[in-house]
């Protein structure tokens, strides 16, 4: 089943049961498909800043989520003081 058809099931509100999965579904790929982005993002060389302003969080939000979930092998620019 496409991402499509998922959304199309999860915007048809005369099946909740199965608009509720296809909700969580889509929950699960958005949150995958967030990760590979901030991952991607970090090493274009973009800061926590720079992630958060795109994604509309603050920076420390974005940071708790992602900090410790992102490919540690990838060089993440830090703060200066």
């Amino acid at each position: 089943m496409t991402s499509t058809t998922v959304a199309e099931i999860a915007a048809d509100t005369r099946n909740p049961r199965a608009g509720l999965r296809a909700v969580s579904s889509l929950r699960v790929l958005a949150d995958r498909l967030e990760l590979a982005q901030v991952e991607a993002a970090l090493r274009a060389g973009m800061s926590w800043s720079e992630i958060a302003d795109a994604l509309g969080v603050t920076r420390q939000a974005v940071h708790k989520k992602y900090a410790k979930k992102v490919d540690q092998t990838i060089p993440v620019p830090r703060r200066h003081t």
